[in-house]
């Protein structure tokens, strides 16, 4: 169970980039796939384990019911 998140996290990468583009560099590649992961993955997918939000959301949410708890 340790590997699951990442693996699965891998696999979706690979599907919705790895996979789709052919990379001229490895530069090329570490640029995208930071892009990929920084722009789309974290700030417009959403995520069905988070209640269908981007993880920046769920982020900002849990701290601002944090500070209301506090």
């Amino acid at each position: 169970y340790d590997n699951a998140c990442i693996e699965s996290f891998h696999s979706i990468i690979k599907k919705e980039l790895i996979y789709l583009e052919k990379f001229k560099t490895r530069e090329e590649a570490i640029k995208r796939i930071y892009e990929y992961i920084e722009f789309f993955y974290n700030r417009k997918r959403i995520h069905s384990s988070i209640g269908y939000h981007t993880p920046t959301e769920y982020e900002r949410m849990y701290y601002e019911s944090s500070k209301k708890v506090a």
